[in-house]
This record gives C-alpha cells, structure tokens and sequence, in this order.
C-alpha cells in the first residue's frame, strides 16, 4: 500500500460523491420550475443511497470481480466477500478502491435524472436506475476498466480502447440512456418556462467543477504528476468551454447567459473526462472551446429539430462530450482510431438496446409518468406531499 496514493484517493472518492450530493442536485434543481424542485432532489438523493447497497450487492463484482470472462467479472465479490482492510488492489486498499467507483455509479444514473424531470413516476426513477446500474453500467465498466474485452489485449488487440475517468463508460452511456427514456416518456406538457433559479445552477455547475477533480485526478489511482496534469487539464477544459458557449450564445442571440456559461462548463468537463490521461494543456483548450459550440449546436438539435423533450439536455451535454471527448484521444495520436470508434459503436448500441429494455419492463413494475394533474400542480406537492418555497412562512 502506498500512503500517499490512500490518502489522494480518499480525498477523491469525497469529491466526487460531492458531485451528486449537492452538485448535481443543485444544477438540475435550478433549472426546473419552483413545484419541481425537490423532486429532482429527492431523484438524486434516493439514487445515491439505492446505488451505493446495489454496487455493494452485485455491481462491484460484476464490474471488477475476478472472474476470466471478457464480458463480465463474475460474482466471487458479491457483498465485498473476500476484501478486508488489508486487501490490495494496486497500491490501494481494496475496500477504498471499490468505495472511488461506487461514487461513479452513484453519478452516472444520477446525470440521466435530467432527461425524465417534472414528469416522471418516483417509482419508475428507483427501478430503472437500478437495473440500468446493474445490466448496462457495470457490464460496460467490466469490458473498458475491469479487464474486459474493450481493453488492453482484447478485440482490439495489445491497445484496447482508451478511456481515462469515463467518456464511454459513464458520460455515452448516461447520456444514450436519457435521450431514450426522454423519448418514451414523451415531452413535458408546457416546455416553455425557464429556469426558476439560475443561482442554483451556477452553484451546482461550481461544485461540479470543483468535485470533476477528484473524478479526473483521481482516475489516475495514484498521487503523482499523471493526477496533476489530469486535474490541470481539465480545469482549462471547463474553463475554455465556458468561454466559448458563451461567446458563441452572444453571436447568435445577441446576450450570454449565466446558465449557458455554466452550461458550457459542464460540456468542457464531460468532454476532457475520457482524455484528461492522454492530453497536455493546450490539447485542452482545442477540446474545450469545441466542446462549447457543438454541444451547445447539439442542444439545439435535440431540443428544436428532433423535438425530444431531453429536458436538462443530458445527451447534448454529457453524451456528446463524452463522445466528442473519446475521438478527440485519436486525433491527438494517444488512442488507436479502430479502438475509439469501434468501442463507441459497441457500447452505444449495447446501451441502446439494454436501455429500451429495462424502460418497457420497469413501465411493466411502475408508472413510467405521472398523472396530468399531478405534472400539472408539480411533483414536490402530488407526489412528495412538501413544497420547497412557502410564501406564506
């Protein structure tokens, strides 16, 4: 075991978990009306708790167990069996190894609440994460990080794909996921209200910024200049991105917003992520002032001309970054290109098809969408019985 590397590592398993609880929480909230605000709150509160006893039951080995076969890692580590304090993996203790990935799986089914807000069934958000954690993410954290088919010495040869902290495995995968549910779900009945705090947003999209470096940094699983650059790396990618949506928003409409500057933070982020390992800082500033007009183009896409109701624009921001980020590694020659492309292709279709799946049989078990009264009067009131504001307290 190596002190330092423990002592890196635990700081960011704190970090990212504070990504989700309160950073994402806070980013999604702001952007909902006032009767929906604790809704998304209770969505990513609940998915943090259920995904944690589910990663501890069966995702750590299905993603990481021992097992030989390229397609999953078997079920020797259900439950942590085997793993003491004073198991191994690297130069880790094992049990904190597992605790750094279950803040990713808490994270990514966390990213897909964006997609279903202020009209989906509390039910519906509880089984389909849990199912998607276990059936889609895990198998795919298994084939890129876990040993699996997608890496090194796999299908792809001695090079498998490269992906440093998840532009494949959490950010194609979340975000496939939301564009498909947003699809069946079908589009909120009035679409038009904005945001009801952009302060919430802007703090959120912060503690995002700041939680991304123990996501980033702490991929590297050691504390050395590998995790520094990570860190540096994306830093200048969120900023850059910020910049560049923003500019790119005054060009078109003729103001900047605060949410699209945040807004840009957070596609710079998503798509640094699965390259923040392989890249130099100005390799950074090219994929983040990218990141910020494509994304902010694909949002437009999405929302405008397909009319799927993706509705904190998950897939444009967190997919498209990941995507974008995952080929931008082979045009800087740090990834073979039959290896990037050729394992988006697979775990985009593989996602795809798990994703409708798990939607028709957790609409089978609960609603998938709430009643037009209850979407109508707010989820926080019809479903949760509270209210965020009170005017009259």
């Amino acid at each position: 075991m190596n002190g330092a590397d423990t002592a890196w590592i635990i700081v960011a398993t704190a970090l990212v978990l504070f990504m989700t609880l309160p950073g994402l929480a806070l980013f999604y909230g702001g952007l909902v009306r006032a009767r929906n605000v604790l809704s998304v709150f209770m969505h990513c509160y609940a998915i943090a708790c259920l995904m944690s006893v589910l990663w501890l039951a069966f995702g750590y080995t299905i993603a990481f167990g021992s097992g030989t076969s390229g397609l999953w890692g078997g079920l020797d580590k259900m439950f942590l069996n085997g793993v003491t304090a004073d198991s191994l993996s690297g130069t880790l203790p094992e049990v904190l190894f597992f605790a750094f990935q279950m803040t990713f799986a808490i994270i990514t089914p966390a990213l897909i609440v964006g997609a279903y807000v202020e009209r989906v069934g509390f039910g519906f958000v509880l089984v389909f994460s849990g199912l998607w954690m276990l059936f889609c993410y895990a198998p795919v954290v298994h084939w890129i990080w876990g040993g699996g088919f997608l890496a090194d010495g796999g299908i792809f040869g001695e090079t498998g794909v490269r992906d440093f902290a998840g532009g494949i495995v959490v950010h194609e995968t979340a975000g496939l996921a939301a564009l498909i549910i947003a699809f069946f779900l079908g589009p909120r009945k009035n679409r038009t209200i904005p945001p009801h705090n952009p302060g919430y947003v802007m703090i959120g999209a912060a503690m995002l910024w700041v939680g991304w470096f123990g996501f980033n940094g702490g991929s590297q699983l050691a504390a050395d200049g590998g995790a520094a650059m990570a860190l540096t790396v994306t830093h200048l990618s969120a900023a850059t991105a910020s910049l560049s949506w923003a500019l790119w928003e005054k060009i078109k409409y003729g103001k900047a917003s605060l949410v699209g500057l945040v807004t840009g933070t957070i596609a710079g982020l998503a798509s640094i992520t699965p390259a923040s390992g392989f890249v130099g800082p100005v390799e950074a500033l090219i994929i983040g002032a990218v990141a910020g007009v494509l994304c902010q183009e694909m949002v437009n896409l999405i929302r405008n001309r397909m009319q799927i109701d993706d509705t904190l624009d998950v897939f444009a921001v967190h997919g498209v970054g990941g995507i974008f980020g995952t080929i931008m590694i082979a045009v800087f020659g740090a990834g073979a290109w039959a290896a990037q492309l050729g394992a988006l292709v697979i775990v985009g279709i593989f996602t795809v098809v798990v994703t409708i799946v798990l939607v028709k049989v957790s609409a089978a078990i609960t609603s998938l969408r709430v009643d037009l009264e209850s979407e109508t009067n707010g989820l926080d009131l019809s479903v949760h019985g509270e209210r965020a504001y009170d005017m009259n307290s």
